[in-house]
């Protein structure tokens, strides 16, 4: 099992759930929130290598909380994760990118791209896939 942390935060219990169980099985160990608040709680108690955050989300949204992890100094990638709403998900993620996210990724996605994602972001070598990565 590799030591790091991953710390998912959406309100969507199946994703949560689903994200979870691809990082498990692949040897991570996460941790899961149902919201920016509890998520914010949890990254300030756990310190985790990654963070997954969903973008629209009640009681604190993703775009907050990436700005209040952000503001604290904290350099922990960050994926952002949007399947939007009646307004579309590419501006919610351009936005997400401009305030920090370190990584985006559309919903629905494929387990094998956020699996990729991730190993991505935490610097482990991988194959070239249909997610990005901001710059």
């Amino acid at each position: 099992m590799r030591e790091d942390r991953i710390l998912i935060i959406d309100d969507e219990p199946m994703i949560r759930h689903l994200a979870a169980r691809i990082l498990d099985r692949a040897g991570y160990r996460t941790i899961s929130a149902a919201n920016g608040i509890q998520g914010l709680a949890c990254f300030r108690r756990e310190r985790p290598a990654l963070v997954i955050t969903d973008l629209i989300m009640p009681e604190r949204e993703g775009i907050e909380t990436i700005r209040y992890i952000r503001r604290e100094g904290a350099n922990t990638p960050i994926i952002a994760i949007s399947g939007g709403t009646l307004t579309g998900t590419a501006d919610f993620l351009a936005m997400a990118r401009e305030l920090g996210a370190t990584a985006i990724l559309r919903k629905p996605f494929e387990p094998i791209d956020l699996l990729l994602l991730v190993e991505r972001c935490l610097g482990d070598e991988i194959v070239q896939s249909g997610v990005h990565l901001a710059n």
